[in-house]
């Protein structure tokens, strides 16, 4: 009878050895599936600033085929043909229609002159061959695209604003965002004037020395809160008088030094040398 039994034990042993055992392929299918999910979060959490708009509708045909001219024209000869890059400017592929728009619409590009940075100047193009332009740029590869208006007509939080300006910006656009100097000759430049479209597209581009706030760093209701703040600067002046250039308390304080005291010591010269 032992020796009939001793088969069904072996028998119950093998069967449970493999209903027990894991596939050699399941870990491999595990790792893929979590590959597979973290990269699908990942690509619908970055594809949210890149969403049509109605200024980021699709552009048409024509526009696309006009401002592939005008970049032959007027860009080529620094960024390629294809806008791939040269040794004299970067490539263009992927920074999207707000970078254009911005460095077009700004006179920033194309450069007058080589230096530290590209400054601001009277913009060749009109509006609409920039938007063109942009278009074009656009279509070589996804990227920022024009803010929607709905983010620039000032009406968002000014104190909310004023407060993330002065974490993230005021220590080079200083906190009235009257610009400053940075290193090597070059600058962050004044912010009064600078049209809300064009301060959201900084944001979002980070151009020059500029570090880029994409939709994850500051959200696009934030963005419109900061240029709800500086649209309040630009409407109400210094409640203190004449603001010295918004250049700070250094400014002021330098003011009052060679020009208070010394007013005080040029009277009290005027005063002895009257008495003598």
């Amino acid at each position: 009878m032992a020796k009939l039994n001793q088969p069904t034990t072996s028998g119950k042993k093998t069967r449970q050895r493999k209903t027990g055992r894991r596939h050699p392929l399941a870990t491999f299918a595990l790792i893929a599936i979590g590959l597979g999910l973290t990269g699908g979060v990942y690509a619908a959490a970055n594809a949210a600033p890149s969403a049509a708009s109605a200024d980021t509708a699709a552009a048409s045909q024509q526009q696309i085929q006009q401002g592939n001219k005008l970049f032959e024209a007027n860009c080529a000869s620094c960024h390629g043909m294809n806008a791939v890059g040269t040794s004299a400017a970067p490539s263009l592929i992927g920074v999207g229609a707000a970078a254009v728009d911005f460095q077009v619409g700004t006179g920033r590009m194309p450069m007058a002159m080589d230096g530290p940075q590209a400054e601001e100047k009277p913009p060749q193009m009109t509006d609409a061959e920039t938007k063109e332009l942009a278009a074009y740029v656009a279509s070589l590869a996804p990227g920022p695209a024009i803010p929607s208006q709905q983010y620039l007509n000032g009406d968002g939080d000014a104190a909310a604003g004023a407060q993330l300006f002065r974490i993230n910006c005021a220590m080079c656009h200083n906190v009235a965002g009257a610009g400053g100097a940075l290193t090597e000759g070059k600058f962050a430049p004044p912010l009064k004037g600078v049209s809300p479209v064009h301060i959201y597209e900084a944001m979002l581009t980070g151009p020059q020395n500029m570090p880029v706030f994409n939709d994850q760093n500051i959200t696009p209701s934030q963005k419109a809160d900061i240029i709800t703040y500086l649209t309040y600067l630009e409407k109400n002046p210094s409640p203190g008088g004449f603001s010295l250039g918004d250049l700070g308390p250094v400014a002021e304080g330098l003011f009052l030094w060679i020009f208070g005291l010394g007013s005080i010591v040029g009277l009290a010269v005027w005063i002895t040398a009257k008495s003598n």
